[in-house]
């Protein structure tokens, strides 16, 4: 249970400072504060764990990046259409990554870096498929709902579906590693 709790702190972290944005959004429906607050929070997390001199992992980086530039664009526009399209391209960058082998390996513990590596290689390319499923959804969504109904479809998507995923995989892999132990400690001597 503390790997899980780990692991989806992790998440949260990486994924506060959308989190933020799309709560301030649809709870004020004032776009300038939640885009002021998301990329906020994104800066000063990065900035504390400069001054923590702790390692920036490449998705923090990424996130903050996303955060900052599309902030910036949204602040520059004001238009809604601008910001309910613009997921789906931070959708697709953030796949793009996920394509990259072993990227999931900071969110699990050495156990099951060593036990179940493999399946974390198959869910890596899973979530990017849910990235770019989600890319896909916000298209259709943004071009097909008002700013309000699409922030409320789209954020209990975001979450919904990151989490039954999340979940799922935490299961799968935790049933393979247990039943990969037990047979490597009935094959050793």
């Amino acid at each position: 249970m503390a790997n899980l709790l780990r692991s989806a702190r992790l998440l949260v972290s990486d994924l506060a400072s959308t989190i933020l944005f799309l709560v301030v959004l649809l709870a004020t429906k004032d776009l300038i504060l939640a885009v002021t607050l998301g990329v906020g929070l994104g800066v000063l997390q990065i900035s504390w764990l400069l001054v923590r001199r702790q390692k920036i992992d490449a998705m923090q980086w990424l996130s903050l990046g996303l955060v900052v530039v599309s902030g910036v664009a949204t602040l520059l526009t004001s238009d809604a259409r601008f910001v309910m399209l613009k997921p789906s391209v931070i959708y697709c960058i953030v796949g793009a990554y996920m394509l990259r082998p072993g990227w999931m390996n900071r969110y699990l513990p050495p156990v099951a870096v060593q036990t179940v590596s493999d399946i974390a290689y198959i869910y890596g390319f899973v979530w990017s498929g849910l990235m770019f499923g989600s890319a896909v959804l916000n298209i259709v969504l943004a071009l097909t709902l008002d700013p309000v109904a699409w922030s409320a479809a789209m954020s209990i998507w975001g979450i919904a579906s990151k989490v039954v995923l999340f979940l799922i995989q935490y299961a799968t892999m935790r049933m393979i590693g247990v039943r990969r132990g037990r047979t490597a400690a009935i094959a050793s001597p």
